[in-house]
């Protein structure tokens, strides 16, 4: 059974290995075919038209389905690798072990943002940004960025306790816990951190950011965790509804993947905490 960690826990051993399949992936060419997925789905979706991966109840499920595919990957590459998650409730300023060198690597430089240091920087000659919004070559961030900082405790507890998932006009205007956790109201969880960490964090190509993987496995976490307090709760909408993805219908790009099927991680992974 796969068990995702906290990264602040990971052995020596554990991070480079991690380190070792995700460049494994961008040597063959696997790993752009995620970036690219994702931006897909962030530009197309909209909120008053189709909407599935972003700005949706299907938020939550995609996400969970898009980890399990590229954890999948990894673990072609070496079947002891899991993906780590960040709990940025905790490990919360850019001194963090996660930007340390030997892991993520650290902050861009001032300027042009780029990283200069660790695995992903390009002077490493191993993480080209081949699916990109601009013609910059390399991985940007800007630690830090944004007014308000990363989500605290006590902002993620004020979540968990909201006791429906989702509610009409099923978008960025919902009420509810998945998009108060998405971002786009009250607390603004998921999204927060995606500008925090700035660069290519904050398009449509963050997956190119190793990053964007440990994030969303928190994200994920958070969800898993809301579920065990809910357990009378549960996804809407149920019935088929206008230009969201219901209980039972399928998710592109999957033609056999529908929320129902991700609602319990268990039999693909569990979480150490």
């Amino acid at each position: 059974m796969t068990v995702r960690k906290n990264q602040a826990d990971l052995t020596r051993a554990e991070k480079r290995r991690f380190v070792a399949a995700l460049l494994e992936l961008k040597r063959s060419g696997r790993y752009d075919e995620f970036v690219d997925i994702h931006n897909g789905f962030i530009m197309g979706d909209t909120d008053h038209g189709e909407r599935v991966g972003h700005r949706s109840p299907s938020f939550l499920p995609w996400h969970r389905r898009f980890l399990i595919d590229f954890e999948r990957r990894l673990q072609e590459v070496d079947p002891s690798v899991a993906l780590p998650y960040w709990d940025w409730t905790v490990d919360r300023t850019p001194t963090a072990s996660l930007w340390a060198a030997d892991f993520l690597g650290g902050t861009g430089r001032t300027g042009d943002g780029k990283v200069m240091d660790g695995a992903f920087a390009e002077t490493s000659g191993s993480w080209s940004i081949n699916i990109r919004v601009d013609q910059r070559p390399f991985l940007r961030r800007a630690l830090g960025s944004g007014r308000r900082g990363l989500p605290t405790r006590a902002e993620v507890d004020a979540v968990l306790a909201m006791p429906v998932y989702d509610a009409s006009p099923w978008n960025s205007a919902s009420s509810g816990f998945r998009n108060n956790l998405e971002g786009w109201r009250g607390a603004d969880l998921h999204n927060r951190v995606h500008v925090w960490v700035g660069g290519q964090m904050t398009t449509g190509v963050s997956p190119n950011d190793p990053v964007f993987w440990l994030h969303h496995a928190f994200v994920d976490k958070l969800w898993a965790d809301w579920q065990a307090r809910h357990p009378r709760s549960s996804y809407l909408p149920v019935e088929p509804t206008r230009n969201v993805v219901a209980l039972n219908d399928t998710m592109r790009p999957w033609n056999d993947v529908t929320p129902a099927d991700m609602l319990d991680h268990t039999p693909y992974y569990t979480y150490d905490g």
